[in-house]
């Protein structure tokens, strides 16, 4: 494998007639990152993913996988990727081994001998000899993941993979990319769930009605939320009053019997000073960590995007 990014796509377009379904994206993906490409339903992720891979034709831009363009080196292009778009499909009459040993004649004799390690990797070897058509979707989602491993990639691509799934199995599967990644496999994930972006990946990029609004470390996303606070009182009116009376204090808001504002660090020393001094007292000043969902619906504005009908078109 060559020293290329991973995922290189610069101006990336999708057109179908007058919707824009995607619309100029830049992805970087680095080596060992698990990376979330992150937008509501319908944001142009899926259509993104099907470029990536060579299996729609961009309007514009360029696509690259550790250097290579589908478009121009063909299946060559995904040597060393593997995953799925939209969900992994199984022949439901066979067994999930049978099935896996079906994609690896391709592959004979690279592949094969694969197949028991990666059924015990992602917790299906008790299972393989029963048919895909019994398995549950948290089941057929992990033996998606088994097919894309047995050409041992270094690049998996991963779309909205815990969709549909129980708790449980969102829980298995999130442990499942966490064990990969230990593996020093990168990953691109694309999710709509925020919780599941800010528990698993350490860069993003954001993607609302088909461009992207924000691309880095998620750390550096989550620096950028103004520094809020806490506030437990006896006697919350009057705590407010405070609140609003003390320079540096903003957004002040009341909700389930607790304070909430923006202060600074030095503002908030204080202020514990003039509520003292107010005996007013207080039984809670914490600072509060901004959430992923906090900055995403704050870029988004909460828009679940009208680019349905483009992603529809792309199945």
């Amino acid at each position: 494998m060559n020293d290329a990014a991973p995922v290189d796509a610069r101006g990336l377009v999708k057109r179908y007639g007058d919707i824009v379904a995607v619309d100029h994206v830049d992805l970087e993906v680095a080596r060992g990152d698990v990376f979330g490409y992150l937008g509501p339903n319908g944001a142009g992720k899926t259509t993104s993913l099907r470029m990536l891979l060579g299996l729609i034709r961009p309007t514009a831009g360029s696509a690259r996988l550790f250097g290579r363009d589908p478009l121009v080196d063909g299946a060559k292009a995904l040597d060393g990727v593997a995953g799925f778009v939209e969900g992994p499909r199984f022949c439901a009459y066979l067994s999930g081994r049978r099935n896996l040993q079906l994609l690896a004649d391709y592959d004979e004799p690279v592949s094969r001998p694969r197949i028991d390690e990666v059924l015990e990797l992602v917790e299906l070897r008790d299972r393989a000899k029963d048919r895909v058509g019994g398995y549950s979707h948290g089941m057929r989602q992990r033996l998606g993941i088994a097919a894309s491993l047995l050409r041992q990639p270094q690049l998996l691509l991963l779309d909205e993979p815990t969709t549909g799934l129980d708790p449980a199995g969102i829980r298995d599967m999130r442990r499942l990319v966490r064990r990969l990644a230990g593996e020093g496999i990168t990953i691109l994930l694309s999710s709509h769930l925020l919780n599941e972006v800010e528990e698993l990946c350490n860069r993003v990029a954001i993607i609302r009605k088909g461009s992207v609004i924000y691309q880095g470390a998620l750390r550096d996303l989550l620096a950028t939320a103004v520094s809020r606070f806490r506030l437990r009182a006896l006697d919350p009116e009057r705590a407010r009053a405070a609140l609003l009376a003390q320079p540096g204090v903003g957004d002040v808001e009341l909700r389930d019997g607790e304070l909430r504002f923006a202060a600074d660090d030095r503002t908030v020393a204080t202020l514990s000073v003039a509520l003292g001094q107010a005996r007013i007292a207080f039984t809670v000043l914490v600072p509060e960590t901004a959430s992923l969902e906090e900055l995403f619906l704050g870029m988004t504005g909460g828009d679940s995007s009208d680019h349905d009908s483009a992603e529809t078109i792309a199945v």
